[in-house]
């Protein structure tokens, strides 16, 4: 029966995937990577050699038509990301979206999503939270700063390590020097650290010892 899977992958550890995620990247017609040549190596790992396509933010508003009517004429496809869920950050909402307009099954399995043990690790209330994602670069930022310094939930967000500074800066101007936060970074891998404190306290730490791989920001809500 033709079916798109979302599967989730390793955020770190190759071994964080479930033993049915492995079964459907084995026995689907074909997968679609948002990068081969990072998916290849877990492919190899696994000894998967399903075909693998490219699909990304670059070219997912072209190839999706296609990759439908394959999925139509009955075959079976996975969708994958680099690392964690597809469509959390990263490609898949727009195909997701174009298969059930379609009358197409979807099945996203459970697994891997980077926040999740970031905000659980965080100490912060996690009982509410909203989930941003990467704040807007320039057009949009100030504005979405100025709404999110009412916001009373824990808030996650994704920063690459050489705008983490730019950001906590930002944020501490909007919602106080003194807001708690939590950063985790290269979460289930060798160098995995978290560190929790104020945003000034997080600043001066990684102004003295610049971070490095991926990272997720946990901000505490504003109180009463």
């Amino acid at each position: 029966m033709s079916k798109l899977f979302l599967v989730p992958t390793p955020i770190g550890n190759l071994e964080d995937i479930t033993l049915r995620a492995l079964r459907i990247l084995k026995t689907v017609d074909f997968i679609l990577a948002e990068d081969t040549r990072t998916s290849g190596k877990l492919l190899k790992h696994y000894e998967i050699s399903t075909p693998m396509h490219s699909h990304h933010m670059h070219n997912e508003h072209k190839t999706t038509a296609k990759i439908v009517d394959r999925i139509l004429n009955g075959e079976t496809a996975a969708l994958i990301s680099d690392a964690g869920t597809p469509a959390i950050s990263d490609p898949g909402f727009l195909l997701t979206r174009a298969c059930i307009e379609a009358h197409i099954e979807v099945d996203c399995l459970p697994g891997a999503t980077a926040f999740v043990p970031a905000l659980v690790n965080s100490g912060l209330p996690n009982d509410k939270f909203v989930f941003e994602g990467f704040l807007p670069v320039k057009k949009g930022r100030q504005t979405r700063l100025k709404f999110l310094s009412e916001e009373t939930r824990t808030m996650v967000f994704y920063e690459s390590p050489h705008k983490l500074i730019k950001t906590l800066n930002h944020l501490a101007e909007y919602l106080g020097e003194g807001r708690l936060a939590s950063i985790s970074r290269e979460i289930s891998k060798m160098h995995e650290e978290t560190q929790r404190g104020s945003l000034t306290e997080l600043i001066e730490h990684y102004t003295e010892k610049p971070p490095k791989g991926e990272i997720v920001l946990i901000v505490a809500g504003k109180t009463a």
